[in-house]
């Protein structure tokens, strides 16, 4: 028989909105686990402390943020409609039933006003951070580190073209000094410096977010982007870094500093795992100088068939020079200003070589290998990563990196940037990997306790029929 609606409306109830929210809510355990009263230490700064009207607490107004970014909520209008309905977000900011909610401007005026070009998202992120050491669950010992693309709130067909200064990169004055000294040792002279002329490249500039960069890789989509270059720990893939560029920078510009924060925040790094993009000289050579050994995966590039390649060459460090598959040798000849040493073979010998047509090209007379003045520092990495260690630690990245941003783009709404400007875009990304790392202490702290529970019930059962209430041992954590 189909049942008949036979509810009837109570005029009066008692509610206790503690019982109303699941107990295993995320909600329940952040709140549980995290502690946030350093909210209102780092803002105390910001707030007048003898004049004007109390404001919502610090602490409350954070917390609307955080459930935007725990629950992909992109839309601040969007935030206070659901805590208006939401039980859960409601007894999260401390909410009753019947207590009015304010006004969603709250928080765009606060931080277009109060928190503009402020360190505020950075300290909480770095609160955050150290809670989740203080918990053990950051080692500090392997890191990862990639960027990941996020689509700017522009119209890729609205731009103009402009011409922008070459920013020289931080090396080029050790480099030009290993050039000398490789020159120095071989009896040629220095090469002569060039004239101060600025170097300008011509660049795509959105019109609705000009400090956003046009993004043009391979496998990649076109448009303007931004960059969030994140780094995660091994130990519990806790996000440890975070730093934001425009979409049209290489990778390995910003490496320098972020490699010298993560050494500011662990003096035991000892390991950095990174994709094939970062797999240049001056890259491997800036973290091997700091003590870290590099986990850099390589790529051959591009090969012709049947085309001999530079690895099919063996170098001789003692005697500096290459030799071929028919034993012949190719002999230092000179160093560029881009940091190549150039070794020919010679002319006369090429020509009656079997292996001529497979070596060198129909426009060439002799072989010619290129080697960078660093180039040891590739070796050293390739040999690293065919090891049973380098094997393991780089199999581990895609598995901690990779998956950091997936959860960061399908659960927090990473995918799109929500502000426009670098220092929107730095919020955002700065606290999608608070409440990331916020999610994992309160699990990690949680899944312990709730072990270490469960195994005290165990050795009581041992000893008597006692069985384990897996619901209670829940509500009692």
């Amino acid at each position: 028989m189909i049942g008949k609606e036979n509810l009837q409306p109570k005029l009066f109830e008692t509610v206790n909105i503690e019982n109303l929210v699941p107990q295993n809510h995320i909600l329940r355990k952040i709140k549980q686990f995290i502690d946030f009263s350093f909210i209102n230490e780092i803002a105390s700064e910001y707030y007048c402390s003898d004049n004007g009207r109390p404001s919502i607490p610090p602490i409350i107004l954070f917390k609307f943020i955080f459930i935007g970014y725990l629950f992909g909520i992109r839309s601040e209008r969007r935030i206070f409609e659901e805590v208006e309905v939401n039980i859960a977000y409601r007894w999260f900011l401390g909410y009753e039933l019947t207590d009015k909610i304010p006004h969603f401007s709250v928080i765009s005026k606060n931080r277009q006003r109060r928190f503009k070009d402020s360190k505020i998202f950075e300290d909480i992120f770095n609160n955050i951070l150290a809670q989740a050491i203080q918990h053990n669950l950051v080692s500090g010992k392997v890191i990862f580190t990639d960027s990941t693309h996020i689509k700017a709130n522009a119209n890729k067909n609205k731009y103009t073209t402009i011409e922008v200064d070459v920013t020289p990169r931080e090396y080029l004055a050790e480099l030009e000094e290993e050039i000398s000294d490789v020159r120095a040792t071989h009896n040629q002279k220095n090469l002569k410096k060039k004239d101060n002329i600025v170097e300008t490249k011509e660049i795509k500039q959105s019109k609705t977010d000009p400090e956003s960069g046009y993004m043009f890789r391979d496998n990649k989509p076109k448009g303007f982007f931004y960059l969030e270059h994140r780094s995660t720990d091994i130990k519990t893939n806790m996000i440890v870094d975070v730093l934001v560029t425009a979409g049209n920078v290489n990778d390995t510009t910003p490496l320098p500093l972020i490699i010298d924060s993560l050494k500011r925040k662990f003096d035991n790094l000892k390991y950095s795992c990174l994709d094939a993009g970062y797999f240049t000289a001056p890259s491997l050579k800036m973290m091997t100088d700091k003590d870290i050994t590099p986990v850099v995966a390589y790529r051959n590039g591009p090969e012709k068939k049947g085309y001999l390649k530079k690895r099919h060459f063996t170098y001789d460090g003692v005697k500096n020079i290459y030799t071929c598959l028919e034993n012949q040798e190719l002999r230092y000849r000179t160093t560029t200003r881009e940091g190549y040493s150039e070794y020919v073979s010679d002319k006369k010998t090429c020509e009656i070589c079997p292996r001529k047509l497979s070596c060198i090209n129909s426009s060439d007379e002799r072989r010619t290998i290129r080697r960078h003045v660093w180039e040891k520092y590739k070796e050293i990495t390739k040999e690293f990563l065919k090891t049973e260690k380098g094997k393991e630690l780089y199999k581990m990245r895609k598995e901690k990196i990779e998956r950091s941003f997936a959860d960061s783009k399908e659960l927090h709404g990473l995918r799109y940037a929500h502000l426009r400007g670098l220092s929107g875009v730095f919020e955002q990304c700065l606290l999608t990997a608070a409440v990331q790392n916020m999610k994992k202490i309160a699990m990690a702290i949680f899944l312990a306790k709730l072990y270490k529970l469960i195994r005290n019930l165990n050795k009581k059962r041992q000893t008597s029929n006692f069985k384990i209430n897996l619901k209670w041992g829940l509500s009692s954590i």
